[in-house]
């Protein structure tokens, strides 16, 4: 059954300008070697349809799918069962406007882990200011 609109939250969304070029930004969001770099362990492949895992640590091995590759400026994946990750990348000039989005937030669903995503959200939000840092130390160092 199809979730109502009307529990929409909002998606979580980190924007920043990096010292760095889009191929070195899109080689950290694009590349298994890359993601395990800044955010975790994971098969991923560059290929719309590719099934994967990330590596969550404590909360094991999470399945996730290719949706959108559009190189070097888009990048979108399945996370678990609710949720989308988007990397946006926009050339500017030497830098990288790179913006993550987590979208797929609902106040009417639970995690695999049976937590309201009401509750998780915010502690998510916080994660991903904390892992945009993280990948633009990475890019920028």
């Amino acid at each position: 059954m199809e979730a109502s609109n009307h529990a929409a939250l909002p998606d979580i969304r980190h924007t920043g300008v990096f010292k760095a070029s889009i191929r070195k930004v899109w080689d950290a969001v694009a590349t298994a070697e890359g993601l395990t770099a800044w955010f975790m362990p994971n098969d991923f492949e560059p290929v719309v349809g590719h099934d994967f895992h990330i590596n969550a640590g404590p909360f094991g091995m999470s399945p996730c799918k290719v949706t959108e590759i559009d190189p070097p400026r888009k990048l979108s994946f399945l996370w678990g069962k609710d949720w989308t990750l988007t990397f946006e990348l926009k050339e500017i000039g030497e830098t990288t406007e790179v913006t993550i989005i987590h979208s797929g937030w609902n106040e009417e669903l639970l995690t695999e882990f049976g937590q309201p995503h009401t509750a998780i959200r915010g502690v998510m939000d916080q994660g991903w200011a904390g892992l945009h840092q993280k990948l633009r130390d990475y890019v920028e160092g």
